[in-house]
């Protein structure tokens, strides 16, 4: 029965993802010392093999982007050689952060904080204008979080992992369902100042749990 359930799972979400594809146009430099016109796309696929599995953080993440990136960059492509951006630690929000704006710290176009609200600070840098994006308050189930802290303190037993997979995924549905305009809100920060901090100390959060046993039910 447990391996039905995850083939039905993964047979579910793709669905899901073909329903309703999240894809990013982005432009960048033709090679390594070249002109701004490559043109790509970049697709919910491509961020789930960079991440190493589908989840409900990083759908949250894309769809967080695909609304900043409405502001920032209306009807034309990403531009990958003028955008940084603040994230919170979260592997799913970071990771979508790095891969679709190219942002990286030695180049100080990317770095990791808490000490604001919010999922997301980007800046376009060739205007300055920059913009916070934040999941609504009562999109995301608080069942998720609950668990998920416990999972992270590694007090979640097999069986209660298998059933926060089953929340996530569940979540991750709802996220293709719903109208993003809904469900984030976006805002223009004025006069902001990119104050990069470096820290290594944040927990990856995916991979505390990876030695648990099965769920023997």
């Amino acid at each position: 029965m447990r391996y039905f359930v995850a083939i039905f799972i993964s047979i579910s979400v793709s669905s899901c993802q073909s329903s309703k594809q999240i894809s990013f146009t982005t432009i960048d430099t033709d090679f390594s010392k070249g002109r701004l016109t490559h043109q790509q796309t970049i697709s919910m696929n491509d961020l789930e093999k960079f991440h190493g599995h589908l989840c409900d953080g990083l759908v949250v993440g894309a769809l967080a982007m695909q609304q900043a990136m409405k502001e920032l960059y209306p009807n034309q492509p990403l531009d990958r050689t003028s955008i940084r951006i603040v994230s919170k630690p979260s592997p799913c929000l970071t990771d979508v952060a790095i891969y679709l704006t190219g942002g990286r710290y030695q180049f100080n176009t990317f770095y990791v904080d808490t000490a604001f609200d919010g999922l997301y600070i980007v800046q376009r840098i060739d205007n300055n204008k920059t913009v916070s994006v934040s999941l609504n308050k009562g999109v995301k189930p608080t069942a998720i979080d609950s668990l998920g802290n416990l999972a992270t303190q590694q007090k979640l037993k097999p069986c209660d992992i298998d059933q926060l997979r089953i929340l996530e995924y569940n979540f991750t549905k709802q996220l293709y369902k719903s109208d993003p305009y809904k469900i984030f809100t976006v805002k223009s920060i004025d006069n902001f100042t990119w104050q990069p901090t470096l820290k290594n100390t944040f927990i990856k959060t995916d991979i505390i749990n990876k030695q648990q046993p099965k769920c023997n039910k």
